[in-house]
């Protein structure tokens, strides 16, 4: 075989080599976060577990979410072979689709009423955990011979009120001043 034979071979093999590198890690890439998405939603379920049409709803949603991820896969693919023929595509290309797959298969979950129930737990568990760390808070400086909010409030509202009482009288004095004048 002829060297430019030989070069070309060796040119092949390289390629084919790295559309195989690239390849794997893509498969590798969306089976790690299909996983971390499913221990997600798996979480998200856990922690408020549905009646049956939730569930449901939350299946066929995880199903369009997978048909998502699956797509992107068979488009990464077939980028992946167009740059192994000598097509010119840009890394930012691959990174584009896997953004573009996230935002497509997240609302496809997002959009569900467990997803909001889960969503609405989580809230109404962090509101109740600032309600007890304020409670917390206002207690520490009572004990600690600092004013608490509620004290400060207070002073807040006397000190309006007695502004207030001042510019009465100041209007009053006014008064009694012009009739003595």
């Amino acid at each position: 075989m002829s060297d430019t034979g030989e070069d070309v071979l060796e040119h092949w093999n390289r390629a084919i080599e790295q559309m195989n590198e690239t390849m794997t890690k893509s498969v590798e890439q969306n089976m790690e976060t299909q996983a971390k998405f499913m221990e997600s939603w798996a979480d998200t379920m856990e922690q408020s577990m549905p009646d049956e049409e939730m569930m449901t709803e939350s299946f066929e949603a995880y199903n369009r979410a997978y048909s998502v991820w699956m797509n992107a896969a068979d488009e990464m693919f077939e980028r992946t072979v167009d740059a192994a023929e000598g097509e010119d595509v840009s890394i930012t290309e691959f990174r584009d689709i896997w953004l573009r797959t996230a935002n497509e298969a997240f609302k496809e979950v997002m959009g569900t009423s467990a997803f909001a129930a889960a969503t609405g737990d989580v809230v109404e568990t962090m509101m109740e955990i600032q309600q007890q760390t304020e409670e917390i808070s206002q207690e520490t400086l009572a004990q600690l011979g600092l004013p608490t909010r509620e004290e400060v409030d207070e002073v807040a509202q006397r000190l309006v009120e007695l502004e207030r009482r001042q510019h009465r009288v100041e209007e009053k004095l006014d008064r009694i001043i012009e009739q003595l004048e």
